[in-house]
């Protein structure tokens, strides 16, 4: 009987009996070998590792995970460029008149010297006035869009308040007979600066571009700026690959800037042909 834990092989070996010459039965000898099994043996070596198995089947998707932690708030940015002028407010109402002032002191006696000496210089005021409104009109259909007029040595400058994009702004002044503002030194520089800055402007484009060459600046009638430039810290610097225009901020320097917005623009004239 085999138990249930162990099993004990029996191996039973039985020999036949014989019979020699019909008298006698020779017994050979009967065998009852049995098997135990012997002690527990050592553990053998570690088998090589196997090879990987089947894949298994993709499980099922996972559900939606919890919202992170809101991170915390990044340093600010740079400031950007100084945008465009805003739109001219409404004028305000009238205030209440003031109270009236002292009388003044009597005025000098009446003599003829001082008082030709001052037609004389009204005079040459009034020609000079009526030479600058004659040139306005010659030069621009709108007077009323230009903030007077700047001179120097040998240019006249006219800032025209109407809004153009740079091309534009340029195909105005050459009609009239000028360019853009091309500023060649320190004194055009600031008058035209000045000029921006009684207008109440913040910006204007002037003639300088590098349409015809990526990062070669020239003024707007191809010339070379060899001599002067009055470029802002860190410009110009082709911000977004399409500033290949300048304007000019009311401080007197330049930044380049894209060339399609529109805004106020200087025209400049040689006097000669004014």
């Amino acid at each position: 009987m085999i138990g249930e834990k162990l099993l004990f092989p029996i191996i039973i070996i039985m020999s036949v009996l014989s019979l020699s010459n019909g008298q006698h039965l020779t017994e050979e000898s009967c065998t009852v070998q049995i098997l135990v099994p012997g002690l527990k043996g050592e553990p053998g070596e570690k088998g090589q590792k196997g090879a990987p198995g089947r894949p298994g089947r993709v499980g099922p998707p996972g559900g939606i995970g919890q919202t992170g932690i809101k991170g915390q708030k990044g340093i600010m940015g740079h400031y950007g460029k100084m945008g465009p002028s805003g739109m001219k407010g409404v004028k305000g109402a009238m205030g209440d008149p003031g109270t009236k002032g002292p009388n003044g002191d009597p005025g000098v006696p009446y003599e003829c010297t001082p008082m030709r000496t001052m037609i004389g210089e009204m005079d040459i005021l009034v020609a000079q006035l009526s030479s600058e409104l004659k040139f306005i009109k010659n030069a621009l259909p709108s007077p009323a869009a230009v903030a007077g007029v700047k001179e120097t040595e040998s240019k006249v400058y006219l800032l025209v308040k109407e809004e153009k994009r740079y091309s534009d702004a340029e195909g105005y002044c050459q009609t009239r007979g000028g360019h853009l503002a091309m500023p060649r030194d320190e004194g055009a520089n600031a008058v035209i600066a000045d000029y921006i800055t009684q207008a109440g402007l913040s910006r204007v484009y002037i003639g300088i571009d590098d349409l015809h060459r990526e990062g070669s600046f020239t003024y707007v009638d191809l010339s070379a700026m060899t001599t002067f430039s009055k470029w802002r810290k860190g410009e110009p610097n082709n911000a977004y690959d399409d500033e290949d225009c300048a304007e000019m901020v009311a401080s007197g320097e330049w930044t380049d800037v894209a060339c399609h917005p529109t805004m106020y623009f200087v025209c400049e004239f040689d006097k000669e042909n004014a």
